[in-house]
């Protein structure tokens, strides 16, 4: 496995690789969902290329940059095990230059659910990814349907500025309880951890609901906020796949998503319908 840390690094690393790229980009502290990401690109293109790169950017004042995880040698040995050819790791100044050129989200997608918490979030988010794809020039880029709104503005980018690469969407990965994998879940204590299984609980309230033939968006949002009590509940939200508000759920084209604070630890789930 290479590692490059630098953009000419990385574009020597890719000198000379024929067929198709893989690519999954992360902010690192791996776990079993990077590597299903990881594995998918694997099994579908010649060469693959994980990036791991905590991004500033998409961090507003007073969120947990300083405190983000970071696992060095167990990312690298995962990233090695799991067959990556080249490994991206950059630090800040080799991103981010001064007084750059912006890339902002969507004045309406970019600002709600994720975006009315986090104004200015999905800036950072887009611009990160478009230097990153611009680096990388893959055929193929791998991201997790748990980000689903983030997923969604990625795939609006690429279509927008015309990018010659294909989105690939990936299923969340939950561990045996349902609890969504997720790097911050490091952070929940034992007492949290089980009282983070109500997001979960919440979105399968949703799915069955829905199975049973009520579609209604009010009363399934009133059942998944009766099942999050006592949480700080941020948003729950029933949206299609352009992330415009549904009044009843139209199966094959709803996403279902919550936002919620286990003590001091911000989570989101959603589920796809």
């Amino acid at each position: 496995m290479i590692i490059a840390r630098s953009a000419t690094e990385l574009r020597d690393a890719l000198k000379g690789k024929n067929g198709s790229i893989g690519f999954v980009p992360t902010m690192g502290a791996l776990h079993i969902g990077h590597r299903s990401l990881i594995e998918a690109a694997r099994g579908n293109n010649d060469t693959v290329v994980v990036s791991i790169f905590v991004n500033p950017t998409q961090f507003l004042p007073g969120e947990d940059l300083s405190k983000y995880p970071r696992r060095e040698e167990a990312d690298f040995k995962i990233c090695e095990l799991s067959g990556v050819d080249i490994l991206f790791y950059p630090d800040v100044q080799a991103m981010y230059g001064e007084d750059e050129v912006r890339i902002t989200a969507p004045d309406v997608r970019g600002y709600i659910l994720e975006g009315v918490s986090r104004p200015g979030h999905f800036d950072g988010v887009l611009t990160v990814v478009m230097k990153l794809l611009n680096l990388v020039r893959p055929t193929r880029a791998y991201f997790g349907k748990k980000d689903a709104q983030q997923l969604a503005l990625i795939a609006q980018m690429v279509e927008n500025l015309f990018m010659d690469v294909e989105i690939v969407p990936m299923e969340t990965v939950r561990e045996k309880d349902g609890l969504a994998l997720s790097s911050r879940n490091v952070y929940l204590s034992g007492e949290e951890r089980t009282e983070a299984l109500k997001l979960s609980a919440a979105l399968k309230c949703s799915t069955n609901m829905v199975m049973q033939g009520t579609l209604e968006v009010t009363e399934i949002q009133k059942a998944m906020m009766d099942i999050l009590a006592p949480l700080e509940v941020e948003y729950t939200a029933i949206v299609n796949r352009r992330f415009e508000s549904l009044l009843r759920v139209v199966i094959g084209d709803t996403i279902v998503l919550v936002a919620a604070r286990v003590g001091s630890t911000r989570l989101i789930d959603n589920v796809w319908m």
